[in-house]
């Protein structure tokens, strides 16, 4: 059944915010347009109401850093039939954008609005620290259809295409609390966006999972640090379960091979242990150059996780292997069965001599 939502202030006596309905789902368009990590942080917006080549305006299009196109509808009072097979038509049409119409678009799209950025390449880097590749802009898409509420049939027909069909669409829905002259939105996820990722990454890629995992190792000033991985032997994700709940995928003996995004792959090595909560890997004398968020002080749910590793092979961020043509994801882990992914194995086995 649809996901429903309750906000509570906190005081003496715990009460219950008001749910009301949205002006309309032009205001949420006009939100997300704004502002699109209400959807996605994780996406930059590359377009609104784009006319496709069969005269029907797509709502919003957005792009993540591995170049997958992200199709976005609202529902807008459209049956849920409508809605999906809508979002579907216009998945037909992005999956044959040339990198070329794309830059269009964007370009289009940020002359209309006008946008401090017009230069779609530039947008990029501002947004993901590193310049698109011709072959990875639209080397998949996904679907999301946003509602300001999700029904049952929407629910039902999400799920069938996601379990049978292997299509990458997805659902969001919001809602609206009453706080005095205060309104608060709220968001929740249908499927897990990351599950959407991977799908998108593997539909239309025929073949088996060659069986090499691949992991993401996020650094940041002031965050998680790679050498705290080399000398201690792990591989780290947190920020939310989203992120982190794919390193239980790992199993001892899986082999995994590590990007550090936007700087390159730095690592393969054999899985350890399975993942723990952060807390239950470090002990007495770790000294450790990151900073990560142990569960006892922000609580499970945001905690970061760890996995053991056994490096095969590993090196420093200055020594990381950054090639045009190489795969990226933003998965903690993934399992791609993409032509990239097989041709990204074969090129670090050769380079790290590795059979």
């Amino acid at each position: 059944m649809p996901i429903q939502h309750g906000i509570w202030k906190i005081g003496e006596q715990p009460q219950a915010l008001s749910n009301t309905t949205m002006a309309s789902e032009e205001l949420l368009e006009e939100l997300i347009f704004k502002d699109i990590s209400i959807l996605n942080g994780n996406w930059l917006l590359i377009g609104r109401q784009v006319y496709t080549d069969f005269g029907k305006p797509l709502d919003l299009i957005a792009i993540d850093i591995t170049g997958s196109l992200i199709v976005i509808e609202l529902k807008k009072h459209k049956t849920p039939r409508d809605v999906v097979a809508q979002t579907i038509d216009y998945a037909s049409w992005v999956e044959t954008l040339s990198s070329d119409r794309v830059v269009q678009i964007y370009e289009s799209f940020a002359q209309r609005y006008q946008l401090s950025n017009s230069n779609f390449n530039q947008a990029f880097i501002d947004k993901f620290g590193s310049a698109p590749t011709e072959d990875e802009i639209n080397s998949s898409h996904q679907m999301v259809v946003v509602a300001a509420e999700l029904d049952a049939s929407t629910e039902r027909i999400i799920n069938y295409l996601n379990d049978k069909a292997n299509v990458a669409v997805n659902a969001v829905f919001f809602s609206v609390f009453q706080d005095g002259d205060n309104q608060y939105l709220s968001r929740a996820w249908m499927i897990d966006p990351g599950e959407t990722e991977e799908r998108a990454i593997n539909t239309g890629h025929k073949g088996d999972w060659n069986g090499e995992y691949y992991g993401s190792f996020g650094v940041s000033p002031g965050g998680r640090a790679w050498n705290d991985a080399l000398k201690y032997n792990f591989l780290a994700a947190g920020g939310g379960s989203w992120h982190s709940k794919t390193l239980f995928m790992l199993k001892p003996g899986d082999r995994v091979w590590v990007l550090v995004p936007k700087t390159g792959y730095v690592a393969v090595g054999e899985v350890a242990a399975p993942a723990v909560v952060i807390d239950e890997f470090v002990k007495d004398g770790m000294q450790l150059e990151g900073h990560y968020y142990f569960a006892s002080e922000h609580g499970e749910d945001t905690a970061d996780y760890c996995v053991g590793m056994r490096w095969i092979k590993a090196v420093p961020e200055s020594q990381a292997v950054n090639e045009v043509g190489l795969f990226g994801n933003q998965n903690s882990v993934a399992r791609p069965k993409a032509e990239k992914w097989k041709h990204t194995v074969n090129r670090l086995k050769t380079i790290w001599g590795i059979t």
